[in-house]
C-alpha cells in the first residue's frame, strides 16, 4: 500500500490479515499501531478544520443484518491488508474526524485488535520480544482508547468455581489517561489463586476455628474484588458470616474502588456487613477504621507493577498481618505473582524475593521467644499458565505463603 501523504489511512486498507500474522514483522506491526493512534487517539493528528471531503473505502450499506462471527471480518483476508488495493490520499480531501467516526472502520479495528491480542502468545518469539511484548500492550491500550469513547463498552465476566461458587464482575474499560487503573480489570493470577481457593478453603485459613474466633480476611489491590468475593462467599457457605467475620477489599485508584464496590453489591446486594470495601495506600496507610485490628488472613494477585511495591506491601503487611502468640502462629499471606519475561514489567516477581526473606528450616523450629519476628516467604510453588487464562506476556506464577517467623 502507498500513500501519497502522511495522513492516516483507514483500518481495513492498512491492517495486515490476521492469518498472516506469523509473517508480520515488529516494524510492520508497529507502523500499523501508529496509523490506528493517530486516527482514534486523540491530539495523535490533527488537520485543519477546512478539510471536508470524505476519505474512505466505499461500504456498501453498511447492512448489519448478518451476524459477524467476531473474529471473522478482522481474519478474512479480503479485507484490508498488505494485499489491499492501493490508496491515494489527495492532500485537500481529509478530514480525520470523518474517518474516526466511520462505525465500519472503528468496528473492524476493534475486531483486528481483539484477535490480534488472542494470537499474541504465538506472535511474541524470541525474535525482537521485548518490542513485540511491548506491541501486546500498545494494542490493549489502543482498545482501551475506544472504550474510553464509549464508556458502555464494560464486559460483565461470569465465573463458576468449585464448591457452587458464582461470581459476576463488570470489568470496567481501562482509562486511557491513568496507567494506574489496572485494577478495572480481572486478570490471571486472581482467577488462578480464586480456584484454588474453592478447591481448598481450610488450606488457605478460610474455615471455622477450632476456637469459634472471627476470622479477617484483608485482599490487597483488590481490582475488580474477584478473590474477597470469592472469600466472602466461601466463609458464607461455613456459615462464619454469623459470627463477626470480615472481608476488607481494598484499592487505592477511585474509577477502581468504584467498580468494586458495584462488583460487590452485584454479588452481596446493598447490606451485607460481611465484605466491606475501603481505599488503602500501600505507601501511606492509615490504621484506623477496619484495620485497626490485624487480619488472620491477607489475599494479593498481581500486585507488583513497580520496583517499590513489594517494600511498600511488606510493610503493610508487618502492620497488619495477626502475629503469632502461645496458642496461635499468626496470620499468612498469600501472594501471586505473574512472571513476566519480557516486557516493561520484567523481572517484577524478583523484587518479592529481594524484600521477603526465604525461611531456613533453622527459623522453622526455633522457639527463642527473645528473638526478632521477621515475615519471611515460608513456601514457593510455581504455577503453571493455563490456555485462555492470563496476558500472553505471563510465562507462568509464584504463588508465595508468607508469614511470622522468629529470627536471631
Amino acid at each position: 500500500m502507498r500513500r501519497a501523504t502522511s495522513y492516516p489511512v483507514p483500518p481495513t486498507s492498512s491492517l495486515p490479515p490476521l492469518v498472516r500474522l506469523a509473517l508480520c514483522s515488529t516494524e510492520q506491526v508497529s507502523d500499523a499501531f501508529q496509523n490506528l493512534r493517530a486516527i482514534y487517539c486523540r491530539n495523535t493528528f490533527s488537520v485543519a478544520p477546512t478539510l471536508l471531503r470524505k476519505l474512505l473505502p466505499n461500504h456498501l450499506l453498511h447492512d448489519k443484518s448478518v451476524p459477524d462471527s467476531g473474529y471473522a471480518s478482522a481474519d478474512d483476508e479480503d479485507e484490508g491488508g498488505a494485499d489491499s488495493p492501493e490508496v491515494e490520499v489527495e492532500s485537500d480531501a481529509f478530514d480525520i474526524d470523518v474517518l474516526r467516526s466511520d462505525a465500519f472502520e472503528r468496528d473492524f479495528a476493534t475486531r483486528w485488535l481483539t484477535g490480534f491480542i488472542a494470537r499474541s502468545d504465538v506472535w511474541v518469539t524470541s525474535v525482537d520480544s521485548d518490542a513485540r511484548a511491548a506491541l501486546v500492550d500498545d494494542a490493549a491500550s489502543i482498545l482501551a482508547a475506544f472504550a474510553g469513547d464509549d464508556e458502555e463498552e464494560a464486559l460483565t465476566r461470569r465465573f463458576t468455581f468449585e464448591g457452587g461458587i458464582d461470581v459476576e464482575l463488570n470489568d470496567a474499560p481501562l482509562l486511557t489517561e491513568d496507567h494506574t487503573s489496572v485494577g478495572l480489570q480481572s486478570w490471571g493470577s486472581s482467577i488462578l489463586l480464586a480456584e484454588r481457593l474453592c478447591a481448598n478453603p481450610h488450606a488457605f485459613g478460610l474455615s471455622i476455628r477450632q476456637d469459634q474466633t472471627s476470622l479477617r480476611v484483608l485482599e490487597l489491590g483488590a481490582g475488580t474484588g474477584l478473590l474477597s468475593i470469592v472469600a466472602a462467599k466461601i466463609l458464607r457457605a461455613q456459615r462464619l458470616n454469623d459470627t463477626t467475620s470480615t472481608v476488607v477489599a481494598t484499592d487505592y485508584h477511585p474509577s477502581v474502588l468504584a467498580n468494586l464496590r458495584s462488583n460487590v453489591t452485584t454479588n452481596f446486594g446493598t447490606v451485607d456487613g460481611l465484605l466491606v470495601v475501603r481505599a488503602l495506600d500501600w505507601q501511606y496507610p492509615v490504621h484506623d477504621g477496619p484495620f485497626a485490628l490485624p487480619f488472620g488472613v491477607i489475599l494479593a494477585a498481581d500486585v507488583i507493577y513497580h520496583p517499590e511495591h513489594a517494600r511498600w506491601i511488606k510493610k503493610c503487611a508487618e502492620r497488619l498481618l495477626t502475629r503469632p502468640d502461645d496458642v496461635s502462629v499468626g496470620g499468612i499471606f498469600w501472594l501471586i505473582i505473574p512472571l513476566r519475561p519480557t516486557g516493561r514489567h520484567e523481572g517484577m516477581s524478583n523484587t518479592v524475593e529481594e524484600v521477603f526473606p526465604q525461611v531456613s528450616q533453622q527459623d522453622r523450629d526455633s522457639t527463642v521467644h527473645t528473638s526478632k519476628l521477621e515475615l519471611v516467604i515460608l513456601d514457593m510453588q510455581k504455577l503453571a499458565r493455563h490456555e485462555g487464562v492470563g496476558r500472553a506476556d505471563e510465562g507462568g506464577y509464584k504463588l508465595y505463603r508468607i508469614g511470622w517467623v522468629r529470627r536471631e
